[in-house]
């Protein structure tokens, strides 16, 4: 394989991925001209065409998924064999992309990565916040951090927090006009602020469990926010009631903002984990991370850092 045939097709890789030659160019650091002219070329050199072209989309065709499937793991694996090559210095180095959901990114990841940073200049790392369950192998990703119960089993999940409970809130103003729930059921008598799941489209049944009853009570309500801070602002303004994770309320609880409603209804489950490919080697860089990361309790892990 020429050099330039190698460059060609990281160029398309990058096009077919983010479906635009705009966002490939932003992302290659390059420009959206040099980048049609770069695929043009490929695809006369192999006299197929790669790429179909509409004024406002860019998709694959039969000829270029069929290139995708090949290149992605090629390239994948070119990647990791390139990231080894920092075993050689003193210090570990190089790129961790992470995929994460918001909540994850600054209650679990940041103050590690925060810690770390100093200590380690050459380590990079890029985090995608994203609410949506992201293909971390389509999208080229080292890792990503979801809730236990969404790890896909097919991936190397590593605990690197504690269990997670929701909670049920309204403001006091809320329920001076309104009867305090007793049970789930009572929720579809009340204004409920909602989110649409990412990745299925529907609006979330919130979950509940008592006793080993589970229960998924559909609410409805005036607003449907995918932002948990826009929830609890919509709570304490009393325009209804909100179904968060504990940690995003415990201050508003403490100072009285926000009533906690069905807590023996909301019991503990499986937190954050950080998950990859069993099959991927892991850089030093990227042991590095999965290590300080790894959940212990607070001693074992005020000793080791």
């Amino acid at each position: 394989m020429r050099r330039e045939d190698l460059a060609d097709l990281t160029v398309f890789l990058a096009v077919a991925e983010e479906r635009s030659f705009t966002r490939a160019a932003a992302k290659l650091g390059t420009s959206q001209a040099t980048l049609s002219f770069t695929v043009r070329r490929l695809e006369e050199r192999l006299g197929v065409r790669l790429l179909t072209r509409t004024t406002r989309s860019v998709a694959p065709t039969a000829a270029g998924e069929s290139l995708l499937e090949t290149l992605r793991p090629a390239l994948t694996e070119i990647d990791g064999k390139l990231a080894t090559l920092t075993e050689l210095r003193d210090k570990p180095a190089g790129t961790i992309r992470i995929t994460t959901s918001e909540h994850a990114a600054e209650a679990v990841l940041w103050p590690v990565l925060e810690r770390l940073a100093p200590e380690y200049p050459d380590v990079r790392v890029e985090i995608a916040v994203d609410q949506a369950l992201t293909n971390i192998v389509a999208d080229r990703f080292d890792a990503g951090i979801r809730l236990g119960e969404q790890v896909e089993r097919d991936m190397v999940a590593v605990r690197i927090g504690p269990d997670l409970r929701m909670a049920a809130v309204g403001s006091p103003a809320y329920f001076a006009c309104h009867p305090v729930p007793q049970v789930p059921q009572d929720l579809t008598g009340h204004a409920c602020i909602t989110v649409r799941l990412p990745t299925a489209g529907g609006l979330y049944a919130w979950e509940f469990e008592k006793d080993g009853r589970e229960l998924k009570v559909r609410v409805e309500g005036q607003f449907v926010l995918n932002s948990p801070a826009l929830h609890l602002k919509a709570a304490r303004a009393g325009l209804g009631l909100a179904f968060v994770l504990e940690g995003h309320v415990e201050d508003d609880l403490r100072e009285g903002r926000l009533v906690r409603v069905l807590e023996d209804w909301c019991p503990p489950f499986a937190g954050y984990h950080l998950y990859y490919p069993s099959r991927r080697q892991p850089t030093p860089a990227f042991a590095l991370l999965v290590e300080a990361l790894r959940y212990r309790d607070t001693q074992r892990a005020a000793q080791k850092f």
